[in-house]
Formats: structure tokens, C-alpha cells, sequence
């Protein structure tokens, strides 16, 4: 089912990033994780549709995304990107294979945070986001979505780590086996893997040869 949602809020998070908050249709429902196919209710691109990760909470009156634009794709997001308060999105019904199954580390690269914007918000609400931990891979500083949000509600238990600058409070390289090595002791635990699909599948690997158990890593397929 298709739902016409308007824009009532526009914020900048980073260079490239927006969060777009929209009208709820009544009886909405989605589990944090999930996601949504969204068209721009404008000429010429009401039928192209693109999956894009709630980042409100399910309980929220309103519906959130965070839209990283592409700006040499003449594509969705950089139609997005152009989008002002009162226009319109067109949205589906709710999907996703991302769901929180217990206590873990979340391993996102650039936009591949998104489905745990809404995932570590909901375990902050409701009590539970102490011994989580998030690792959020980068190329710059200025790349890094909600940092001081990160910083603020998960302290230590947040790591990012940067592969194109060298900066103070930010890990310097790519997440490999020695920089998870270094970084975590424990790998019985759940995993949420998230980002471009080269990185899901490498770092999979990795805590496989780590001895994660592959059932106890989540990734969207």
C-alpha cells in the first residue's frame, strides 16, 4: 500500500546529509531497523522508488529518514537533497532485515548507519543500550552522521574510525581483523553489520575467522 506523507521539518546533519521528517499515516507501523520504499511525489518521479531507513521511532507521531545525497548521480537523493518543507513523499509499507536480537556491537560504514539510528534510539528509550557498542567507519570527519549524538549517549562504547584524515578522537585506518582485535574481546556476541555491500561481506568474514558465530551476525541481504 502507498501512502503521500508531507515534509514538515528539514535539518542539515553533515555536507551531504539531511533528516527529513514527515506527516504519519494513521496505523503506520515499523519495527526500528526497518525501512521503506520512497518516491518523490513530483512529475517524473512518482515511480521511482528507492529504500530508505526510518530513523524516528515507532512511537513517534511523525516519520524520519536520513538521506545521504549522491550529488553526481542525477538521481533520487539529489532530487531529494533540493526538497523543501511542504513537499511531498510517497511511501510503502514497512520492511527490513535488520532487527535488534540482544546485546552486540554495531559495525555501520558512512549511510549503512541509518538502520541503527532508530535501533540505538529505541534501546535508549527504553533502558537497555548499556554494553552496545557502535563502530562507524568513515573517510573524514566531516562524514560522520550524529556524531556528538553517538558521543553523547553511548560514551565509550562509541568508535569511529576514519580512512582518509588522521583526527584527535577518531580511529585512523579501515575496520580490519587487527583493528577489531584491538578494539573488542568478546566474540560470542551478537553483530550488526551495515554499509556498502564489499564492507559487509569483509567484515563478516572477519568475525567469522574471529569466531563470531554466523548466525549471531545480522546484515541486510
Amino acid at each position: 500500500m502507498s501512502y503521500t506523507v508531507k515534509i514538515t521539518e528539514i535539518y542539515s546533519l553533515t555536507h551531504d546529509v539531511k533528516k527529513f521528517k514527515t506527516e504519519k499515516p494513521q496505523e503506520y507501523k515499523f519495527k526500528p531497523g526497518q525501512a521503506t520504499e520512497v518516491a518523490i511525489n513530483k512529475d517524473g518521479w512518482r515511480d521511482e522508488k528507492r529504500p530508505f531507513t526510518f530513523t524516528s521511532l515507532p512511537d513517534d507521531d511523525y516519520l524520519e529518514f536520513v538521506i545521504k545525497s549522491y550529488r553526481n548521480h542525477e538521481g533520487v537523493t539529489k532530487q531529494i537533497e533540493d526538497l523543501v518543507k511542504g513537499d511531498e513523499l510517497i511511501i510503502d509499507d514497512s520492511w527490513g532485515a535488520i532487527e535488534y536480537k540482544g546485546k552486540g556491537v554495531f559495525i555501520a560504514g558512512g549511510a549503512g548507519i541509518t538502520p541503527f539510528i532508530s535501533i540505538i534510539k529505541n534501546l535508549k528509550a527504553s533502558g537497555e543500550l548499556a554494553d552496545n557498542k557502535l563502530i562507524f567507519a568513515n573517510k573524514t570527519g566531516k562524514d560522520v552522521i550524529m556524531e556528538s549524538y553517538f558521543h553523547e549517549i553511548l560514551g565509550e562504547n562509541f568508535i569511529s574510525i576514519l580512512d582518509g584524515e588522521k583526527l584527535d578522537g577518531h580511529a585512523y585506518g579501515r575496520v580490519n581483523m587487527d583493528f577489531l582485535k584491538e578494539k573488542l574481546n568478546d566474540f560470542s556476541q551478537k553483530f550488526y553489520v551495515c554499509g556498502p555491500p564489499k564492507m559487509v561481506e569483509g567484515v563478516s568474514e572477519i568475525l567469522e575467522k574471529l569466531g563470531a558465530d554466523p548466525d549471531g551476525i545480522t546484515f541486510e541481504e
